[in-house]
């Protein structure tokens, strides 16, 4: 039998995107002779609805889609996902056709209710070994825990999060009922160094059910914030059969298997994966998403406040790795009928080009920069960002903020009747210079139909280390969901490994605001603490939930007491209070196992008590 799966690059309620891509799925399945396909969970509507799965009239259309669906599907089995709504309660199932007909539908038992997923406000789960009816337009069909036959072979489905649940998973049952092939349609969110957790869990659930398996994800950057990796495994019996490249940036990535089901392979060990490098996982998940976000926004290309900082830095050179990975992948002429950057004109000219020149130039369509200084900027942030912008090919705009920054200061003063000085006015006077770049940039994006790109990171969220309106500014914010330590890390091997010449400038900086006057010589530890310790009692705090007794309990030993103590207390202290601008973040993407975004990760309440009471137990 050969068996195919299409990891399908969908978008929430775009139905001519999302069926043409089902289309061509189905024809290179049925090219390749294939007599199973299996598509990822929610491929009809995109698995990111949100609330709108609890629209009566939303599955009500995908069930129309589906109907059109199903005259593709000749000589072919096609398993493909949708939400059935029955009695104002919405099931997220799998439905199987073969031969343009329609065998059943599959409902998801478990439903993921941690981290990043909501699915028990949207879904209720489906009784185990259970099976009802149901009528649709004027059909019956059969819904639940359905135990399918095709070609001699018994085969059933885990769906996503059902095959997470351990020794409850469906596959036991499954295998109690015969059943030999074991489907699953997925929607696994990305996350650095997850697919090797994946990869085990289909692998061994192959060798302890004594099947085969046939796993499916969904890809790319769906609805905006989650990104998924596209990952396709196709084993037996602890045997890997195949496995596809991930993050791909095709529209469809279709691939296929022959396997022997009713001679399977030997029971084996499953083999162990080479260790993930997360410094080119998290480049090729980052770029994938900026991809998508940039197309399915309709959107020219990014504008950016380049500082010559790491943060900043590392945004200018994703979009130069996009452009690289994308055109490699796809080829020039699909990059560019998918972002719209070239006229026909153009395109004839960028096709005489190759490497570094070719990259460059498109960069040049699609990134502008601008570096706005002030009297407490530095030359060596100046060198940082025209060098950087410079050697991939983005614009570059360069000026000063001064005179804006006067203007404001001067208009307070005159109110108040008395002078802003940096020894009673810091935050004041660092947050104007902040705020003030932020129309100009504003105004590059609106008039290029851009998307203004927010530098925030994880570390800075975390204790609000930004200015509301000013550094948070943007239309989506790329590297909010990494720490500072890793950026800082990443952007020395990105130098060294891909080639990123143009880096080695802001890699011998101190990061630095630079929003005191220059002989202050303000870095951001000295305003906070050493990143890496910010880092840990960050991830001890809210990834392991521990109490701030349990994170200075965790962490004695890593530097003195004083320092560990200090720095404990600031940490909850500016994560309290700055809960409202985490709020106020611009989108950002899920990269890491866990992020502080309140809109997908990690919610807490704006007004708290702070941890005082816990705080003052330290000592």
């Amino acid at each position: 039998m050969i068996l195919a799966g299409a990891a399908i690059n969908q978008t929430p309620l775009d139905w001519e995107n999302n069926l043409s891509n089902i289309k061509t799925a189905i024809e290179q399945a049925r090219a390749a002779k294939a007599d199973i396909l299996c598509l990822p969970e929610m491929s009809i509507c995109g698995y990111g609805c949100e609330d709108m799965f609890l629209s009566d009239w939303l599955s009500v259309t995908c069930f129309k889609k589906l109907l059109e669906i199903k005259e593709w599907c000749h000589d072919i089995v096609v398993c493909v996902g949708l939400p059935v709504r029955l009695n104002s309660i919405t099931y997220n199932t799998a439905c199987v056709i073969r031969n343009g007909e329609i065998l059943g539908f599959t409902a998801k038992q478990f439903l993921a209710n941690d981290g990043v997923h909501y699915e028990p406000r949207w879904f209720s789960s489906w009784v185990p070994d259970t099976v009802q009816q149901f009528e649709m337009m004027g059909q019956t069909y059969a819904i639940g825990d359905i135990v399918y036959e095709y070609q001699g072979v018994r085969f059933a489905f885990e769906i996503c999060e059902d095959a997470w649940r351990n020794n409850d998973r469906p596959g036991y049952r499954h295998m109690a009922k015969g059943v030999q092939l074991i489907i699953n349609p997925s929607a696994s969110h990305f996350a650095m160094s997850k697919t090797d957790v994946r990869y085990k869990l289909v692998m061994e659930a192959s060798r302890e059910f004594g099947c085969t398996y046939l796993y499916v994800n969904q890809l790319g950057n769906e609805a905006g914030k989650m990104i998924y990796d596209g990952e396709i495994i196709i084993a037996q019996n602890g045997n890997l059969v195949h496995r596809n490249e991930l993050l791909s940036f095709k529209s469809v990535d279709c691939e296929c298997a022959e396997v022997n089901i009713l001679n399977p392979l030997p029971l084996v060990e499953v083999p162990v994966l080479p260790p993930v490098d997360e410094n080119r996982e998290f480049i090729a998940a980052v770029t994938l998403a900026m991809f998508d976000y940039l197309r399915k926004s309709r959107s020219r290309g990014f504008v950016l406040s380049l500082s010559g900082g790491a943060d900043s830095s590392l945004c200018a050179v994703i979009v130069a790795e996009m452009v690289t990975r994308a055109v490699e992948e796809i080829g020039l002429e699909e990059f560019v009928r998918k972002t719209n950057c070239l006229t026909p004109e153009e395109l004839a000219q960028f096709s005489l080009l190759s490497g570094k020149e070719l990259r460059n130039a498109l960069v040049s369509k699609l990134l502008i920069t601008a570096y706005q200084g002030t009297i407490n900027s530095s030359d060596n942030t100046y060198q940082s960002a025209a060098e950087l912008a410079k050697s991939i090919g983005a614009v570059f705009y360069n000026w000063t903020i001064d005179e804006e920054v006067a203007g404001y200061r001067g208009k307070i003063e005159h109110v108040i009747a008395r002078p802003l000085t940096w020894e009673s006015d810091d935050v004041t006077l660092q947050n104007i210079q902040a705020r003030v770049r932020a129309p100009g940039i504003w105004m590059l994006a609106n008039l290029t139909n851009s998307l203004l790109l927010a530098t925030s990171n994880r570390s800075e969220a975390s204790v609000g280390y930004a200015t509301m309106d000013g550094d948070t500014a943007g239309s989506i914010s790329p590297i909010a969901g990494v720490d500072k330590a890793f950026i800082r890390q990443w952007l020395v091997w990105a130098q060294m490994e891909l080639g990123y010449e143009g880096l080695q400038y802001v890699n011998n900086l101190q990061p630095s605001a630079e929003l005191r006057p220059l002989e202050q010589t303000q870095t951001d530890e000295e305003d906070l603490m050493p990143y890496p310790l910010l880092n840990q009692i960050e991830r001890l705090a809210f990834y392991d939930r521990l109490s701030p007794q349990q994170v200075f309990e965790q962490l004695k030993g890593t530097c003195p007491d004083a320092q560990l103590l200090q720095s404990v207390k600031r940490f909850y202290a500016l994560w309290s209070r700055n809960q409202w601008k985490r709020e106020r973040y611009a989108p950002a993407f899920h990269l890491d196992d866990y992020n502080v975004d309140p809109r997908s990760w990690l919610r807490f309440p704006i007004l708290s008590g702070g941890f005082r009471e816990e705080v003052e137990k330290l000592g």
